[in-house]
């Protein structure tokens, strides 16, 4: 029995059984030709996932619509015609190797930056593929991203990007202080989780588990979810975020924060702010994650367990126990060191309360 045509509402749908396999699904079109092109692709595919399985016949391009129809992020995807997506259109996933990586970025990113690299290209590239792991498509990989290159004079007199470079606590602490409470506890967070801004600005209370210091956060980045620890400094900040349903990190109007990914952009004007009370250019919200990594390794922290904390290390175990606190990854945390200046701020006697308040050229309002 094939795959039928049939009318249903504004668009053609096609259903049916190929080989075992049940389909019933909107083909997206009202026009019938199109809908018919769409129905026999349908077909054949199901018939060489029959016969070679999915993990052999999956091309790139299906695994990046299936991402983007899943709510993936398409931002550095690419099209048809340029980008990620037309350098790896038409070919299977079980024939991309590290190698093509390697000549994807030389293609696509002749002079750019290790760092660009990663970000622009490895970073989605690796979301697509972990997605058709999921849905069996593909094998797990350890994908190896580009490092800076070490032992040269290149860059060394190019200006460091705020953001991009660890900073001791000490020195975060004086940078929060001269902040607003609602700013300051963004930054708070950030520097005792290492989650990335956006990751931060869409957490609600239905993530957190406060009396086990555990957060789910079930979409990242990578498009996989992960647990991160909470540090007992956060303890009684989340206490009282939870107090209140809905998204927790808010503005001193009491709004959710703007999601734009791949950026910490919403809190522009606190950090500006505060650069000009303080004196202090290189903290900024990804600075943040980048002194967690740091901090964990200079303390002792076992590699693996720090890419537990940040997201990078993804397998099998990890995904399925995202929901389960693990206590070394919460032993881990809790070796972030604590400055007086922080434990001290005036607005840990009720952060929700704090709030509303704002500095402005250096006074409380």
């Amino acid at each position: 029995m094939g795959l039928k045509k049939y009318k249903r509402g504004e668009y053609w749908w096609i259903s049916g059984t190929v080989h075992g396999q049940t389909i019933r699904e909107s083909t997206k079109t009202d026009n019938p030709e199109a809908a018919e092109t769409i129905r026999i692709k349908r077909e054949s595919q199901l018939v060489s996932d029959h016969l070679y399985g999915a993990k052999a016949t999956r091309t790139f391009a299906q695994a990046v619509e299936s991402y983007l129809e899943a709510g993936g992020d398409n931002r550095f995807i690419g099209s048809e015609e340029k980008g990620l997506l037309a350098f790896f259109f038409g070919d299977k996933l079980s024939d991309i190797k590290q190698n093509d990586l390697q000549k994807a970025a030389k293609k696509l990113y002749p002079t750019a930056q290790p760092e660009t690299i990663n970000r622009q290209l490895f970073t989605p590239f690796i979301a697509v593929w972990n997605h058709a792991v999921k849905n069996d498509w593909a094998e797990m990989r350890m994908w190896q991203r580009p490092r800076k290159v070490k032992g040269t004079m290149a860059g060394r007199d190019k200006p460091t990007r705020s953001g991009t470079t660890p900073v001791e606590y000490e020195h975060a602490a004086k940078f929060v202080a001269a902040m607003s409470p609602a700013p300051a506890m963004v930054m708070t967070a950030l520097f005792y989780t290492g989650m990335r801004p956006i990751e931060l600005f869409s957490l609600s209370a239905n993530d957190v588990d406060v009396d086990k210091q555990w957060i789910s956060l079930n979409k990242s980045k990578t498009g996989e979810p992960r647990g991160i620890p909470i540090h007992d400094f956060l303890v009684k900040l989340f206490s009282s975020l939870c107090e209140h349903d809905g998204i927790l990190f808010r503005t001193h109007k009491g709004e959710p924060y703007e999601l734009i990914e791949g950026a910490g952009g919403q809190i522009k004007g606190a950090v500006k702010g505060a650069r000009k009370r303080t004196g202090i250019k290189d903290v900024s919200p990804y600075t943040g994650r980048h002194t967690v990594s740091t901090q964990l390794v200079v303390n002792g922290i076992h590699p693996h367990v720090k890419d537990q904390i940040l997201g990078h290390a993804v397998d099998s175990m990890s995904r399925h126990y995202t929901h389960v606190p693990q206590a070394p990854l919460i032993e881990a945390i809790n070796t972030l060191p604590v400055p007086d200046v922080w434990r001290d701020l005036e607005w840990w006697v009720d952060p929700v309360a704090f709030r509303s308040r704002f500095v402005k050229w250096g006074s409380m309002r």
